[in-house]
């Protein structure tokens, strides 16, 4: 599935969450989109965990 087909369901998601939902409902399905990203990104194996609590400086060495 491309990541355009992804971006788009995703969208959808959060439109009907929004429609149906109210501001609540978008912004949990919208954060839980979040955190399944990048539980995904681990998973795969492109993201370690370090990455995410790292300082701006360590990043540049």
């Amino acid at each position: 599935m491309s990541r355009a087909v992804v971006g788009m369901i995703a969208g959808m998601a959060l439109g009907f969450a929004g429609y149906f939902g109210g501001f609540g409902a978008f912004v949990l399905v919208a954060a839980l989109g979040a955190i399944g990203f990048v539980v995904g990104r681990f998973l795969e194996g492109d993201l370690e965990i370090g990455e995410l609590f790292r300082t701006r400086d360590d990043r540049r060495r």
